[in-house]
């Protein structure tokens, strides 16, 4: 059974950073592009940033380019989302996904939750 679990969330002050990871069981990462996505309290899901399961190509929200990166490591079936200078609207519910394009993605997991609060 194909199922993705993020980790890495928490508490954080603006400016800090985390790194939030997506681990696959049931299939292999590099069959699949990876997709983050984030919903705030009130807002719509929006996607974050994708990785290529082909070319390595990666791509990124206007409001996180800069400051968050992804990347992938195939023996570890874990995609990661290195995020620096963390801004409070980047507060939200994290989570990935084995497509980038949002109505493509059949289920969601429980998602991690980063919180960026002084």
């Amino acid at each position: 059974q194909l199922q993705l679990v993020e980790s890495g969330g928490g508490l954080v002050q603006p400016g800090g950073s985390l790194r939030l990871s997506c681990t696959a069981s049931g299939f292999t990462l590099d069959s699949n592009n990876i997709g983050w996505f984030r919903q705030a309290p009130g807002k719509e899901r929006e996607g974050v940033s994708c990785i290529s399961n082909r070319t390595g190509r990666t791509s990124y929200a206007d409001s996180v380019k800069g400051r968050f990166t992804i990347s992938r490591d195939n023996a570890k079936k874990t995609v990661y989302l290195q995020m620096n200078n963390l801004k409070p609207e980047d507060t939200a519910v994290y989570y990935c996904a084995p497509d980038c394009v949002e109505v493509l993605v059949g289920s969601w997991g429980q998602g991690t939750q980063v919180t960026v609060s002084s």
